[in-house]
């Protein structure tokens, strides 16, 4: 891919996640003085500063339509088909700020989430109460997000973590989880698989999920300059969803093509736009 091209498209694809202003927001979450979580070698700022994030987020998007009742708050209360770039934006940038910004800028965005969280209540179609606040639901939300960051960055991160690493990534993780409210957060890979397990006689294909799934990889809400390259991480994505979630969401399973020329096509997209998402150097102090 001619490097222009490339530099081109990596500039569009984070514009669209991180939007128009996702450039200085960056600078301003990095470079922002005061205490962090996370340091920039944790195994949370390796993940979700990678480019592999790209292929996980549409991973996740998937496989949380799989609950009823998450499916049923997005569908009924989110601007996701109206406004999907900008719901986009905000939850991208939540996890820059939760994980690489300064602690009390990480706990002002934990509050507004879940303040607005507490105004999200509904009744599924098959006549159940939800509320996005309930402990469990986002116990769900959780697992599925860190599932589908940390298979991704397996997969196509830069430099994917060993062991200690993975199991660091998801005791990381587990700590915003719980400021929003989550209950029983996995705190290592064994607890995050048998978690997602745990949540399988919970998951059922319903309407919406399926029409999300089709709205996320047959009629995207990507421009046409992107198309291309959109489609490859949504496959790469596909490619990384659980046997298991296939025929409930209607999605292929091409084991052969999976693991060559889907595996391939996403390497090569995730690192044209690596460059785009590498955060900026901090400048030596004076």
């Amino acid at each position: 891919m001619d490097l222009d091209v490339r530099d081109r498209l990596g500039r569009m694809i984070f514009a669209r996640v991180a939007g128009d202003e996702g450039p200085a927001r960056r600078e301003r979450i990095m470079f922002a003085p005061g205490p962090r979580r996370f340091g920039p070698d944790s195994a949370i700022a390796t993940v979700h500063g990678d480019a592999s994030m790209f292929v996980g987020g549409i991973r996740a998007l998937l496989l949380q339509s799989l609950h009823p009742l998450a499916m049923a708050a997005v569908d009924q209360n989110s601007g996701f088909r109206g406004d999907p770039w900008g719901r986009l934006q905000r939850t991208s940038g939540f996890l820059a700020v939760t994980t690489f910004g300064t602690d009390a800028d990480a706990t002002r965005a934990i509050r507004g989430v879940r303040a607005v969280h507490e105004t999200i209540t509904g009744v599924a179609p098959d006549g159940r109460p939800y509320r996005a606040s309930d402990p469990q639901l986002l116990r769900w939300v959780h697992v599925a997000e860190v599932d589908s960051f940390l298979r991704a960055h397996d997969r196509y991160g830069r430099r994917p973590l060993d062991t200690a690493g993975r199991d660091a990534y998801v005791a990381e993780a587990a700590v915003v989880a719980r400021e929003l409210g989550a209950s029983d957060v996995p705190t290592t890979v064994a607890e995050l698989d048998a978690a997602l397990a745990a949540f399988r006689p919970e998951l059922a294909s319903t309407a919406a999920a399926r029409r999300t799934a089709r709205y996320l990889l047959v009629h995207p809400p990507v421009p046409l300059a992107v198309r291309v390259p959109y489609g490859v991480l949504a496959a790469a994505a596909v490619g990384l969803m659980p046997r298991w979630t296939r025929w409930p969401l209607r999605l292929p399973y091409l084991p052969v093509a999976e693991a060559s020329a889907v595996r391939i096509g996403g390497e090569v997209v995730t690192r044209s736009i690596r460059w785009a998402m590498t955060p900026p150097e901090r400048p030596p102090a004076s």
